[in-house]
């Protein structure tokens, strides 16, 4: 009888525990954005993002899409990626984040084309507008892996987020 007892004690103690530190509800958002690529000439990119974050922690699936300008000899990437933030909270306003991730790309100029892995690391600020609605400016630099014209590439956007 005594060693039931214990047992019931010790799962109702294990369950209070699990129970309190269960995490904050997680918060979601998604971006659409234009922006430029820097690497070799400015190109026009555009993209989305979705993401969810627990507090300080969150991770996005992005993609974007470079075009190509042929007279430039600049190639069109598309990227697609998988990331991992880190953002402040509390402050008033906005909101600052940090990020790194990695995924695959495309680059191709006229009939040459590469696909391979891909690194990202950058940052940027979400500044509320109303409601639900913010503003998202984001910096990336891109590493490209195995046989681009440019294995580096500069990425500059500013997009509208919508947190739900």
């Amino acid at each position: 009888m005594k060693k039931s007892l214990l047992r019931g004690a010790t799962i109702a103690a294990a369950a209070l525990v699990i129970v309190s530190l269960t995490p904050a509800p997680a918060a979601a958002d998604a971006t659409v954005f234009l922006g430029t690529t820097t690497s070799p000439t400015h190109r026009g990119v555009r993209g989305f993002a979705v993401g969810v974050s627990m507090l300080v922690v969150g991770f996005e699936f992005e993609y974007a899409n470079t075009s190509e300008d042929a007279l430039e000899a600049a190639p069109s990437l598309k990227t697609t990626s998988g990331n991992v933030f880190a953002q402040t909270v509390g402050l008033p306003g906005f909101q600052l984040y940090v990020t790194t991730g990695a995924g695959i790309y495309r680059e191709r100029l006229g009939n040459v084309q590469e696909t391979n892995a891909v690194l990202n690391t950058g940052g940027g600020v979400k500044v509320h507008l109303a409601g639900p609605l913010r503003a998202r400016v984001d910096y990336r630099v891109f590493n490209l892996r195995g046989s681009p014209q440019h294995s580096t590439v500069q990425r500059l956007y500013a997009g509208l987020n919508l947190s739900f």
